[in-house]
């Protein structure tokens, strides 16, 4: 029988939710003060009029309200005039243009010191036919992805850090990268069974971190093995203490709290839910600095509020 749960601050959550839709959420008062570019000294060419805050709000609200790029410029000059602020507004064109620079840094996504990391990846849709077209006749036209992975904090719901890449790099190529610019307040970290690998061991040992990531169930022990090996043997060794079977993972698993990794998957499931599971940008530079809005977006959005739900007895 599945499990039914009750959310015990509807009043509050419900206000959140509306809170969504405010043009001033999006608008605050700090992207107003840091609109406008600092002056650059003794640099070639015209100088940035736009900060970088300026064009990820610009983003952001385009995410939000699903919006085309020109009709993006006409939604921001509305919004000045409406709100009275007497600010510029960057074309379409400089919009573009600025984004495949914003997408090409790694940033932390949230300021919040976290002790645990959940790691998974999702695919978007760049271009490609729609799943019914399809269902109903087919495919015509060959249809590409990217990979999206997240780096969420359990505990906040937060996503500290993400990265877009084309859909043939691996999970576990991007995990040590990921890793690496964490903070070392990170203690544990959780993933499933695509970062079973030694890069992924050796990450953690030089981050200091502890890994919960399961072992393939073709897994063996390793002789004479490094320290990086050392902490999947260890893993090996306490399921096969259980018993070694089926059973035995899976009380494994809830000993060591894995279960917490599939809040990532809930964390892609809200993105999936409110930006739509496809890319409106078509080069990987832009479609970079798209994901980080959304997923920026998506932090402003937890931070309004979240359900607390209880398990209701049966």
């Amino acid at each position: 029988m599945k499990a039914k749960y009750h959310i015990r601050n509807w009043n509050d959550y419900n206000k959140s939710l509306i809170q969504r839709g405010s043009i001033t959420v999006w608008f605050s008062e700090d992207a107003i003060k840091t609109w406008t570019a600092p002056k650059e000294i003794k640099k070639r060419g015209a100088p940035k009029l736009y900060s970088d805050e300026a064009i990820l709000t610009a983003l952001m609200i385009r995410s939000v309200f699903h919006l085309p790029l020109r009709a993006l410029q006409g939604f921001l000059t509305s919004l000045i005039i409406i709100l009275s602020l007497g600010l510029l507004i960057p074309s379409y064109t400089q919009i573009c243009r600025r984004a495949k620079l914003l997408g090409q840094r790694l940033k932390k996504l949230s300021r919040k010191n976290v002790t645990n990391i959940v790691i998974d990846s999702t695919g978007l849709k760049v271009y490609g036919e729609g799943e019914w077209k399809v269902r109903q006749h087919g495919y015509s036209k060959r249809r590409t992805w990217r990979k999206l992975h997240l780096a969420v904090c359990p505990d906040s719901n937060e996503i500290i850090f993400e990265v877009l890449t084309e859909n043939k790099v691996a999970d576990c190529e991007v995990y040590p990268k990921l890793l690496e610019q964490m903070p070392k307040s990170v203690k544990y970290t959780y993933g499933d069974s695509a970062y079973d690998a030694a890069r992924c061991y050796a990450a953690n040992v030089k981050h200091g971190s502890i890994p919960i990531i399961p072992p393939s169930r073709n897994a063996v022990l390793r002789k004479n093995a490094f320290a990086s090996w050392e902490i999947r043997n260890t893993s090996l060794l306490e399921i096969s203490g259980l018993g070694g079977d089926d059973g035995a993972r899976k009380l494994w698993k809830k000993l060591k709290g894995y279960h917490r990794r599939s809040l990532a998957e809930t964390a892609m499931f809200r993105f999936k839910r409110i930006f739509g599971n496809d890319l409106k940008s078509r080069i990987l530079e832009t479609q970079r600095a798209e994901s980080r809005a959304k997923c920026e977006a998506l932090n402003i959005m937890t931070r309004l509020g979240m359900p607390e739900s209880e398990l209701i007895a049966a």
